[in-house]
């Protein structure tokens, strides 16, 4: 624990300030000045807007090469990259109206471009805009982007599912490192509160080469919220309350910026009563309570920038097993439940030379999981402690081609604490070396890459040998070299085209490898192979996008085969009364993808129509088809945007219709399910009284109170639904 917090403190050292700085004015396109206009210097963590002339300026920039993000409501997003700065230099921006959503900066990727530049896409959703959707938890909002899903356990645990992939082969990223949190368990969800971070980007397929193992299946990366802007001092409390739940929603932030200095700190409690199904039952002990704490602290000048964020988040989670039993309102979770702390601390550091950048990100976790039968006394305690590195080096630009080479690595222990043990004690090395460069020319960009990376793996044996709970000692070692190439270009103005080709792998976790006994959630006997290989697959993607001033047009389609694809399969025998299953590897292939529309007819530049679908089929090689792959989903939804006066301003009503089909291509254990349709309303906007200025939203989600399972649902087998009509009221104050 020592060497891991004196290996965070150390990138904590201070340079040298220079005086560069850059000055200009941003105007529309009739030369009209642009007040409110965001520009922001990410990689300095420093933001600012413009004044009521359009004037702005960035002072303490590095003396090498800078992007600049110049965003603003209704106008097109636009990012300026400006080679050597050297004292003070001018750039004038000129922004162009647009009826759509701002173009977004895409930081999971490599070079950190627009999407409308990024060469691999990738969709990205604020949090704001799923709140506003009514959702009462972070994974219930990721599963509206198209591609993702949830595998649910009532309305407190979900993990979420790309393209028909989840647990390990999906890895999730926050603060700019990789959370883990033993995500191979069933019942272990996402946890990460959704207050304080700004936005989500999903990379859907394989991105090993940029992460390392464990991103097969694609990467859910978390954006934390900004700082302050230059030289401000910024507050806001938000208040969501939930009818179906009885439940409630509070958060509260305080932010302050200087030139160089920046603070921020965060604390959120959510808390939430067992759901209640259409009939009017609750589903017992379904409900949970989380405590979030978020803090930050940065700092930077000409030579470098430095950010140290610290998240605490404290779960009690009840898990259901007795269906609709006990009828109560209570918040206060019964037996069994879980108790889970997480404790992390990332220090994100980036260092400017003449030409060229260093950024290395260095992370702790600790993931404390408790599980609790019928009493106080855990059955299941596990310590997971990861401490996680990624070293990039951003060399200098050679013509049009831009390059970055990098080491990552994790550092990983888990420790037993309980008399029952669901895996062993044991450490994980991960060692990977990569590089990867873009070339642009003209409308083209073409990007490829390498990577090469090592696992280590040692375990612990337990137990007494031909009964439940024994683990041999395990010392496995896994290594790989994957690639990825990807071409985009214009077809005309408005018309892109996406290509993608990319392998990934993922080496076999703990509990594939060594479980041995009845696992928690599954009701089954579960029996691990240590002489499993490592996954790899490759998946091609391709995209389709077209993007005018009133229309816009996606399609996405990608085919990913896996070899040596890890799953449980039924052996046909019992152990005390539990069906046996055990880990074996066939060659899977997932197919599918998304189509997305929206129209934004003029002149009813007020109306806003949107639809999407998206599709997965995943199959063994051999016959017969994946487990847990989600059905088919069309959506649709109708957008109006209005103002009432000087009292509401930004307002908006939507009318959403999802259709979920059925799914009867299923494995054959698993439980095929029927489709079902939901109505969901929504009405917000920005109240003004006066002085007085805050954000509201009111939803009601399944209006029509249908009673439908979710083919992912964990209480799927037991015939249970998920929420009847649910209201969600919320109100978000700035001061």
């Amino acid at each position: 624990m020592k060497r891991y917090i004196l290996a965070l403190l150390l990138g904590l050292t201070t340079f040298l300030q220079a005086q560069n700085s850059i000055t200009g004015k941003v105007t529309d396109s009739k030369n009209n000045p642009l007040s409110g206009v965001t520009v922001d210097a990410s990689e300095l963590h420093k933001s600012i807007k413009t004044d009521n002339n359009g004037i702005y300026t960035l002072t303490a920039l590095p003396n090498g090469n800078l992007t600049l993000v110049f965003s603003f409501i209704g106008f097109a997003t636009q990012n300026k990259k400006i080679e050597k700065i050297q004292d003070t230099q001018t750039l004038d921006v000129i922004l162009d109206e647009l009826a759509f959503q701002m173009d977004e900066v895409i930081v999971s990727t490599p070079f950190s471009k627009l999407q409308s530049q990024n060469v691999m896409k990738v969709d990205r959703e604020s949090i704001k805009s799923m709140q506003e959707k009514g959702n009462a938890t972070l994974i219930e909002g990721l599963a509206t982007i198209p591609g993702v899903s949830q595998v649910s356990t009532g309305t407190s645990i979900g993990k979420p599912v790309i393209r028909g992939l989840s647990g390990n082969r999906v890895l999730v990223y926050t603060q700019g490192i990789r959370l883990e949190n033993q995500q191979f368990g069933g019942e272990h969800g996402l946890g990460l509160n959704d207050a304080g971070v700004e936005s989500v980007e999903v990379i859907k397929g394989p991105a090993s080469l940029l992460y390392g193992s464990d991103a097969l299946g694609g990467v859910l990366f978390f954006n934390p919220e900004k700082f302050a802007l230059a030289n401000t001092f910024q507050g806001d409390f938000g208040q969501r309350l939930f009818s179906n739940t009885l439940g409630s929603s509070t958060t509260l932030g305080l932010r302050i910026s200087t030139d160089n200095w920046k603070y921020l700190i965060r604390g959120a409690y959510n808390t939430q009563s067992d759901y209640k199904i259409p009939n009017g039952d609750r589903v017992t002990n379904t409900r949970f309570q989380e405590m979030d704490f978020k803090a930050g602290i940065g700092y930077s000048n000409a030579k470098f920038s430095s950010v140290l964020r610290y998240n605490y988040n404290n779960l009690d989670l009840g898990i259901p097993e007795g269906g609709v039993a006990d009828q109560t309102t209570s918040k206060k979770t019964t037996y069994p439940k879980q108790g889970v702390f997480n404790n992390l601390l990332s220090l994100n550091n980036t260092l400017f030379f003449s030409d060229s950048k260093l950024d290395v990100n260095l992370g702790y976790i600790q993931n404390d999981r408790s599980e609790y039968e019928d009493s106080d006394v855990a059955v299941l305690h596990m310590i997971l402690n990861t401490f996680d590195y990624n070293v990039k080096y951003y060399l200098p630009k050679f013509g049009k081609v831009e390059t970055i080479v990098g080491v990552q690595g994790m550092s990983q222990e888990n420790e037993n604490r309980a008399d029952e043990f669901l895996i062993p004690n044991a450490t994980t090395n991960d060692f990977g070396v990569f590089g990867t460069g873009i070339y642009d020319w003209g409308s083209n960009s073409l990007q490829a890459g390498f990577r090469f990376d090592y696992r280590h793996l040692v375990s612990e044996e337990n137990g007494i040998v031909g009964e439940e709970g024994y683990f041999e000692a395990l010392d496995k070692k896994y290594d790989s070299f994957n690639a990825s190439l990807g071409y985009k270009t214009n077809f005309a103005k408005d018309l892109t085209f996406r290509l993608n080709a990319a392998t990934g792998f993922r080496a076999p976790n703990l509990a594939e490898l060594s479980s041995n006994g009845v696992h928690e959630g599954t009701f089954r006997y579960e029996v691990g192979n240590p002489n499993l290989n490592t996954e790899q697959n490759l998946q091609t993607d391709l995209d389709l996008e077209y993007k005018s001033t009133h229309f816009e047009f996606s399609v996405s389609g990608f085919y990913n085969h896996i070899n040596d694809y890890i799953y449980s399969s039924p052996s046909g025998v019992e152990n005390d009364g539990f069906q046996v299953y055990d880990y074996i590897q066939n060659n899977a292939n997932l197919y599918g993808g998304e189509v997305a529309l929206h129209i934004h007819p003029h002149p009813l530049d007020w109306l806003h129509f949107e639809t999407s679908f998206e599709t997965v089929t995943g199959k063994l090689q051999d016959g017969g088809y994946l487990p847990q792959i989600p059905a088919n989903n069309w959506d649709n939804t109708i957008k109006a945007d209005f103002v009432i006066g000087k009292w509401l301003q930004e307002g908006f009503t939507t009318l959403n219709i999802s259709t979920t089909f059925s799914q009867d291509k299923v494995s054959g254990y698993d439980i095929s399910s029927d489709g079902y349709t939901l109505l969901n309303m929504g009405f917000g906007g920005k109240v003004k009284l006066g002085k007085t200025a805050f954000d509201l939203n009111l939803n009601g989600n399944n209006l029509l109170n249908k009673r439908y399972i979710p083919h992912l649902s964990r209480l799927a087998s037991d015939g249970i639904p998920n929420l009847g009509v649910n209201f969600v009221f919320g109100v978000a104050f700035k001061f």
